[in-house]
């Protein structure tokens, strides 16, 4: 009897103990976990599409159909621009050009609500409705080159600083990249593209000269031109890094100079026309009510 209790107590601790061991061991590997992943509901083939992409997608198969009924296809001009925007995204170019169809159909229905020259501003708002996509465009390209051209002196500080701790050029590039994702994206954006071209098989150079090409920035332009110096004439890379990197810092400190000299000349017309005004109301009101309540007396 006390054999089997022995060994009862033996084999309810034994089990005890593996199931406390059960999640250790029976754990499933990274390679596992991975192919786990793959299958779960989070694939793009198996998410659930609301209803606000259903009615987005309907809306632009049938811009998309009015297109080829008109004979407007895809402007090659229209996707370059929007490279320049860093709109890399098919569809927004399918939404661009259904907004340039749709705008002016609203601008000219709201317009005839106007009374008075109806058709005046039936055209106006047609054509307002049809360039506004145009210049919003206008205005991104800008917006992002400036943003880009701000954050360019900060990536080449950090490209130097790779290059002399002994990275090499491409590993500098990503790891710059990946420091910049928050303070300059767009930064790391056009080198995620360099990375992924140079994996594709397009040589460094022509890399670069894609992203001089892609956003029309002057100091890119300079990099590339420095790049192929420095591969042709065999001069150190890191070397070549700082001088440049010097330069830059240079010309911004210079753009900012030449900014300040400007708000003098600038700030001249809201002085004159809001200040100036303003500050002889105060000074001479009180004067010039003295001077005619003093000449109402004489006179009376």
């Amino acid at each position: 009897m006390q054999f089997l209790l022995y060994l009862a107590i033996g084999f309810t601790v034994f089990c005890a103990v593996a199931l406390l061991c059960a999640p250790m061991l029976l754990r499933a590997t990274p390679e596992e976990q991975r192919i786990l992943a793959l299958v779960t509901s989070t694939r793009l083939d198996r998410r659930t599409v609301s209803e606000k992409e259903k009615l987005q997608e309907k809306i632009l198969s049938l811009a998309r159909s009015l297109r080829g009924r008109v004979g407007l296809g895809e402007n090659p001009a229209l996707k370059q621009r929007m490279l320049y925007a860093g709109i890399r995204d098919r569809r927004s170019m399918e939404i661009f050009l259904t907004l340039q169809m749709v705008n002016p159909l609203i601008g000219a229905f709201l317009g005839s609500f106007i009374k008075g020259n109806t058709i005046f501003w039936v055209l106006a708002l047609a054509a307002l409705g049809y360039i506004s996509p145009d210049f919003w465009l206008t205005r991104k390209t800008t917006q992002r080159r400036d943003r880009i051209r701000r954050g360019i002196p900060d990536a080449l500080d950090m490209l130097v600083i790779c290059v002399d701790a002994g990275l090499g050029l491409d590993q500098a590039l990503l790891r710059v990249g990946g420091q910049l994702t928050h303070s300059h994206p767009e930064i790391n954006e056009e080198f995620t593209q360099i990375n992924l071209e140079q994996r594709a098989g397009k040589p460094r150079l022509e890399a670069w000269q894609s992203l001089a090409e892609r956003t029309k920035i002057e100091e890119f332009k300079s990099f590339v031109n420095m790049l192929t110096q420095t591969d042709r004439f065999g001069t150190p890379i890191l070397k070549a890094l700082t001088q440049f990197s010097e330069e830059i810092r240079l010309k911004r400190t210079q753009r900012a100079e030449e900014a300040a000299a400007k708000t003098k000349v600038k700030i001249i017309f809201p002085l004159v026309l809001f200040i100036f005004p303003a500050i002889f109301i105060v000074l001479l009101a009180p004067a010039l009510m003295s001077i005619a309540s003093g000449l109402k007396v004489m006179g009376n």
